[in-house]
């Protein structure tokens, strides 16, 4: 039917002017899976573009557009220059619109007077081989003699040929769509393309991350393994730079410390006999390193012991300052260069010797300047006072009496007397206080300079201390012991003495408070001194004592029933003035020996001399005659002590006046 071949024409693109018609039935275009080249690997994509898809803007593309990879299409098509083309559709609308209006009264009347439609459009048409063109003329009946006569004159015929151009432009659009199509292929071939490349690139990249991730994992597994044993053999390089050039402070000191616990974990993976290449390679440099701190640290020690030479210097002050704020330094050069550590070591003790023997030799001259009371042989306990020389000044101070003495014990003052206020002073003193002003220094000096030596050089054992602490204190010890022999020898003041024993006993506990045992010796020498010379003075009061008892007469006689040769004295029983001068004595002794103990040689001398004096104190009484005046000659010079011990507290000074008060009570004497 010619309508239909009409209408199937629609569908079908003419040939082009420079390729032959081929006699085959022509399908319309359609792009789809099959029309598309296939990539390996990729899915094939499903797309049906024919020319009625576009719609009516179809003819607005130019032919020869080709749009290039990665272009978006929508631009492409939008923004290309638009060819004056008439739409195919209003050539179609055209060509059916001459058709209906062929005889003016309908579209019915052009149908039933020439041909009816078939039921179903055929699929193709046989163009014979010829154009369009001829095709179209053969069936107007133009084109050669087997043209069926019948369809010359047919008004559909007619209107067709008038309608040619509208089809040339309907032919003109269908090429037109063609070359869309095939640039819509190439884009969409080409974007295949770049999305197959992309997915490769992506499943590459995740090969790749893979491989990191794995790489990742097995670093971290060997640095968890191997981190610790590396940072413990590496050597920081701000730790080499501070220990090699950096000033030594407390910074330097922590910089030391890393390098010595650097050290001394290469040294055990030396000794673990474990070929180890990082400790190996770090070996020389570690130390080179340490020879370097060990200079460092010579240097620092050496000019601090100059420093102590000078005149003036407080060696506590560098003690602290300089020595003891780095001590681990000196561990550090001990365990390196422990023969430079002993040469060191002696340098600061030959130093430290010539400093405190220095000092306290000036100290010494300054006290031995104090004036101090003389209390000699003439001053015994049973010499008559009135007989001593005018210039003893015996009357001007009580030697047998404790008075304030005793309050240099609770003295609240730590402090020693300073140099200059002892040349200063020109006040008259016992010799206890410069002996406790010089034993006071030294035990201070003493505890401060063992302390420093047991946490300076503690890399030494305590033995080792002891003997440097002895070796720096030996000749101010012996200054001490000068001192004191000059203070006791020639001395009868066993009240002194004792005081001096009862300092030294201070000292001693002091001593055990700060922990310094080094300086025992000489607490046990000084008190080997005081306690020989304590037992003399008082054998020399006893001596005294037994010497007048001696010189009074066996039966009463007015002559010797005293010290004084006065008559108006004969039979008096009054209290004898020796009993006065024994009485305070010894409560003197016992207000000292409160808290001895009986092994003591204080209690065993009390006893000699009350032995004493209760001899005296008969050989006296017979030299009356009246036996109830002997008596109570007696009962009063018992009484007499009694009252002056009453107040006196402590074990011996309880026993003590419990003898007298039975001596007292025994007596028959009315009250």
């Amino acid at each position: 039917m010619l309508c239909d071949a009409v209408v199937s024409s629609q569908s079908t693109p003419a040939a082009s002017p420079n390729r032959s018609f081929s006699p085959a039935p022509r399908r319309s275009v359609q792009l789809g899976p099959s029309t598309l080249p296939r990539r390996p690997g990729l899915a094939p994509r499903t797309s049906s573009l024919s020319p009625s898809s576009f719609g009516p803007s179809l003819d607005r593309v130019p032919a020869a557009v080709r749009l290039p990879n990665g272009t978006s299409l929508k631009h492409e098509l939008g923004s290309a220059p638009v060819e004056d083309v008439t739409d195919p559709f209003e050539v179609l609308k055209g060509i059916l619109g001459s058709v209906t209006a062929g005889n003016g009264e309908g579209t019915d009347v052009v149908s039933k007077q020439s041909v009816e439609r078939p039921p179903v459009p055929a699929e193709s048409i046989d163009f014979d081989g010829l154009s369009l063109e001829d095709f179209a003329n053969r069936a107007l009946g133009t084109e050669g003699d087997d043209v069926a006569p019948a369809t010359v004159g047919i008004p559909v015929v007619e209107d067709f040929e008038t309608e040619k151009e509208k089809f040339e432009d309907l032919h003109k659009s269908i090429l037109a769509c063609d070359e869309v199509l095939r640039s819509v292929e190439t884009y969409l071939t080409s974007f295949r393309a770049d999305l197959a490349a992309v997915s490769s690139e992506i499943e590459h990249l995740q090969d790749r991350s893979t491989q990191l991730n794995n790489k990742l994992e097995n670093r971290k597994a060997v640095e968890k393994v191997l981190g610790p044993e590396v940072g413990a053999i590496v050597i920081p390089p701000a730790v080499v730079r501070k220990i090699t050039e950096g000033t030594m402070d407390d910074g330097w000191v922590k910089a030391l410390e890393e390098l010595d616990k650097r050290s001394r974990i290469v040294e055990a993976k030396t000794k673990e006999a474990k070929d180890v290449k990082a400790a190996q390679d770090v070996r020389p440099f570690v130390e080179d390193v340490s020879t370097k701190a060990v200079e460092r640290i010579r240097d620092h020690v050496v000019a601090q012991i100059k420093a102590l030479r000078s005149p003036n210097t407080n060696a506590q002050v560098i003690q602290q300052n300089a020595l003891l704020r780095y001590r681990n330094v000196f561990g550090f050069l001990s365990s390196r260069q422990p023969q430079l550590a002993e040469e060191i070591s002696q340098a600061y003790i030959n130093t430290m010797r010539w400093y405190y023997s220095s000092h306290f030799v000036r100290y010494k001259l300054a006290l031995d300047k104090l004036s101090l009371y003389t209390i000699d042989q003439t001053d015994a306990i049973a010499l008559d006072p009135a007989s001593k020389r005018s210039a003893k000044s015996g009357n001007a101070y009580a030697i047998f009496s404790i008075g304030r003495r005793g309050d240099i014990l609770r003295s609240s003052n730590d402090g020693a007397l300073p140099s200059s206020a002892a040349e200063d002073d020109k006040t008259m003193h016992y010799l206890e206080v410069p002996f406790r002003a010089f034993n006071l220094a030294l035990v201070d000096n003493a505890s401060a300079e063992y302390s420093f030596l047991t946490e300076f050089f503690t890399a030494q054992p305590f033995q080792a201390t002891n003997r440097k602490f002895t070796d720096v204190f030996t000749p101010t010890f012996q200054l001490g012991h000068d001192l004191l022999r000059h203070l006791i020898d020639t001395t009868l003041d066993a009240l002194g003495v004792l005081l001096c024993v009862r300092l030294t006993q201070h000292s001693a506990f002091e001593l055990q408070r700060r922990k310094v045992p080094a300086m025992d010796a000489y607490i046990n020498a000084t008190s080997m001194l005081l306690w020989p010379r304590f037992q003399q003075i008082i054998d020399a009061h006893c001596d005294s004592i037994r010497k007048l008892a001696a010189s009074l007469p066996g039966k009463p006689a007015g002559s010797a029933l005293a010290l004084t040769a006065s008559p108006a004295n004969t039979q008096s029983t009054a209290p004898h003035p020796l009993t006065q001068r024994f009485a305070n004595f010894t409560q003197g002794i016992l207000s000292l020996s409160s808290e001895a103990g009986d092994d003591e040689p204080v209690s065993h001398s009390l006893g000699r001399l009350r032995a004493e004096f209760e001899a005296f104190l008969v050989r006296l009484s017979k030299g009356i005659a009246d036996a109830r005046k002997r008596e109570r000659l007696m009962y009063n010079n018992y009484s007499l002590v009694c009252t002056i011990l009453g107040d006196t507290e402590g074990k011996m000074a309880e026993e003590l006046k419990r003898h007298f008060v039975d001596r007292r009570d025994a007596l028959n004497v009315d009250v």
